[in-house]
């Protein structure tokens, strides 16, 4: 189990990012030059793309090199 650890956390860490990446998007989905009245299925339709999932964890991979550089070096 503890040859799993670093898996989990890496697995954790991402995906935490891609919440953060997608919480994000779902906001900007309801601001004013949005579109006013708009449902939360029609955000949901607008923002669950394949090509926002690949930028999620793109984003997701590079922020965890990051952080895991810099919880390393300091």
């Amino acid at each position: 189990m503890k040859r799993l650890a670093p898996l989990w956390r890496a697995v954790i860490e991402t995906g935490f990012i891609i919440f953060l990446f997608y919480s994000n998007l779902l906001m900007g989905e309801f601001t004013r030059t949005n579109g006013h009245g708009k449902s939360f299925m029609d955000a949901a339709a607008d923002i669950f793309t394949l090509a926002n999932f690949t930028i999620g964890v793109v984003s997701a991979l590079i922020g965890y090199v990051v952080v895991e550089y810099l919880r390393k070096k300091l």
